[in-house]
């Protein structure tokens, strides 16, 4: 019986190979938009809400867009106890509600608004800060299509940071508006490096001496000088998120709000 050169049995198994890899790869694809797609509709959904009130009002002349907007919060509050606000950056994608979950420190990493998986998450304040003292340290995702934090690093140019200079984030009872004071790319040093900026250990800036340092830390490590400046009893927010210049790199943005 003839039989087919081995050659020509080599190229039809990399043929199917080839296709088994497209296939697969194709399937992932379209889950991940399908993702993309689901998780971003609910963002929105959630954003659409609070953009009425911001950009529109009501239609009652005595009451003010502010009144309004704080008047979601609270609904947004009562449908999820662990919303404590909202971070929202103009003409960014950056436009969402904030969690805290101190006894659960990680608990919105994969988790919606509404509780459900989701492995963009939901931006969260660090377990080791207070919402109501001066320093909110909030961290979120760097995601691919631009979703959570994954257009933060845009900071990393001063072009755009000065476009994009200053920052909203409303508690439940107070509208706060901050100014960029630094950007800047680190890592997570390890248990046995004594060297390096441990930023994410700054959670408490009560002590006077503790801010002065931070401050200090965060203009060093500056991409491009500011003409921010912050003083002890300033209100300080730090965002960060995850960067991938080097192993366990991130990506932190800092702001100051005088008080």
């Amino acid at each position: 019986m003839h039989k087919k050169p081995r050659s020509k049995k080599i190229l039809l198994g990399i043929r199917l190979f080839c296709f088994l890899i497209l296939s697969v790869s194709g399937t992932l694809l379209a889950r991940d938009l399908h993702r993309y797609h689901r998780e971003g509709s609910a963002n929105r959904k959630l954003a659409d809400r609070v953009q009425q009130a911001r950009s529109a009002g009501t239609s009652d002349p005595d009451v003010s867009s502010s009144d309004s907007r704080f008047g979601i919060y609270a609904d947004l509050h009562q449908e999820n106890s662990d919303f404590t606000g909202w971070l929202y950056i103009e003409d960014t994608r950056i436009d969402y509600p904030v969690m805290y979950t101190p006894q659960d420190p990680e608990h919105y990493l994969y988790r919606a608004f509404d509780g459900s998986y989701a492995k963009s998450g939901s931006l969260f304040i660090d377990a080791a800060c207070l919402p109501d003292t001066n320093h909110i340290m909030i961290h979120g995702h760097h995601m691919k299509d631009k979703s959570m934090f994954g257009s933060l690093p845009n900071y990393q140019t001063q072009d755009y940071a000065e476009e994009h200079s200053v920052i909203r984030y409303d508690t439940l009872a107070e509208a706060e508006e901050y100014e960029l004071l630094s950007a800047f790319y680190t890592e997570i040093n390890s248990d046995q490096e004594e060297s390096g900026f441990r930023y994410y250990e700054y959670t408490d800036l009560s002590d006077p001496m503790v801010f002065k340092e931070y401050i200090s830390q965060v203009k060093n490590k500056s991409l491009y000088d500011s003409d921010t400046e912050a003083v002890y009893g300033d209100k300080i927010l730090t965002l960060s998120t995850c960067s991938y210049h080097t192993e366990d790199g991130r990506f932190v943005i800092v702001a100051v709000k005088h008080d």
